[in-house]
């Protein structure tokens, strides 16, 4: 299970921020996660209320998930189509020559500093 990885990152990232620029609270953060990143948001949640719990600084942080949804181009075509519904073939010309240009990252996208 990566995901308690991955919220440890977050977690570890945070911490030197707020040390950078002299935060003592973090009300929120918020990140996106790519629907195809293998990251599940269900278990980002549990092991966030686990993680948070051990902290100093994160014991009140909510943590907020913002879903990217997977989008795949097309290099025949020049086309883009949601991944999730026709995976690697493109549903407008039938040709596997495509790639995915967004939707398995996930990123740390707001800190709410207080």
């Amino acid at each position: 299970m990566h995901e308690l990885g991955t919220i440890y990152y977050v977690i570890d990232t945070v911490e030197k921020l707020m040390v950078e620029h002299q935060l003592t609270k973090v009300g929120s953060i918020t990140l996106e996660v790519g629907e195809v990143s293998g990251i599940i948001p269900e278990y980002l949640n549990e092991f966030w209320a686990y993680a948070r719990a051990k902290t100093e600084h994160f014991k009140e942080t909510e943590l907020k998930i913002e879903e990217l949804k997977a989008v795949t181009y097309c290099q025949d075509c020049k086309g883009t189509y949601p991944t999730m519904q026709y995976g690697k073939q493109c549903p407008y010309c039938g040709s596997g020559n495509t790639f995915l240009i967004t939707g398995n990252e996930y990123n740390i996208k707001e800190i709410e500093a207080m």
